[in-house]
């Protein structure tokens, strides 16, 4: 699905070996627009990208307007 690029901006935040980087997919600057948000508002969700992702659509809302973009570039 298309949320996998969000679901990989949370584990990034969580993440910080290159290998780890290596296997998941999303830009740089999608990981970057998403990472602060996760911290944020998913802080126990880390470690889990289903709930982070989950965590991230509850609190739309309140996303920067950066990882809002995100989201919308992959329709969501």
């Amino acid at each position: 699905m298309r949320y996998l690029s969000i679901v990989v901006l949370c584990a990034v935040a969580t993440m910080s070996s290159g290998a780890a980087l290596a296997q998941h997919s999303g830009t740089q600057a999608e990981q970057s627009a998403c990472s602060r948000d996760a911290q944020r508002f998913c802080r126990k969700d880390l470690g889990n990208d289903g709930a982070v992702q989950n965590c991230l659509q509850t609190n739309r809302a309140s996303l920067s307007r950066g990882c809002k973009k995100v989201f919308e570039s992959h329709g969501m």
